[in-house]
């Protein structure tokens, strides 16, 4: 949260959402095009062992392109449980990971943002054919739709009588 003054007036700058991504950083896309639908939002746990959507879920469709969200290397690309994962290391240590995703990438290929990663497969629990897109930095999963929009910018008033637009 920030103060700002604007034409003498006290305002509270609120971000739409605690991310160190806050802002769209530039060189980054949606990875499903045309730009998907969210299926599910990103809803971090307390704590590191509980449940919770450590990513976003996007409505894609069987056999469609899943494409580098930035520039990076791939750094698995191979089965997690069952499901086909693809992740990229990018620059400034985030780390974007793609599933379910049959992948067309090896280890140690260096990818550009929009380089095809492999295809959409089916079966991801609760939506059927969607994206499990997840962004870490080192330990901390972050939303990665801090990757591709900007941050949610309102202007409130500090005091009670000022009256808003």
């Amino acid at each position: 949260m920030r103060i700002l003054t604007v034409l003498g007036l006290c305002a509270v700058v609120l971000f739409g959402g605690p991310s160190p991504v806050a802002a769209a950083p530039d060189g980054y896309s949606w990875p499903l095009r045309p730009r998907p639908a969210l299926a599910r939002a990103f809803d971090p746990p307390e704590h590191d062992w509980l449940p919770g959507h450590r990513g976003v879920d996007l409505v894609g469709a069987r056999g469609q392109a899943v494409l580098s969200a930035g520039e990076g290397m791939v750094a698995f690309a191979g089965v997690v449980a069952g499901k086909p994962v693809v992740s990229v290391d990018h620059p400034g240590g985030l780390r974007t990971t793609y599933e379910p995703v049959l992948a067309a990438v090896g280890v140690g290929a260096r990818v550009g943002r929009g380089t095809p990663l492999g295809t959409l497969e089916p079966g991801h629990p609760g939506c059927g054919t969607c994206l499990h897109w997840g962004l870490r930095r080192g330990r901390e999963y972050l939303d990665p739709l801090g990757l591709v929009r900007a941050a949610t910018v309102r202007l409130k008033p500090l005091r009670a009588d000022v009256a808003g637009p």
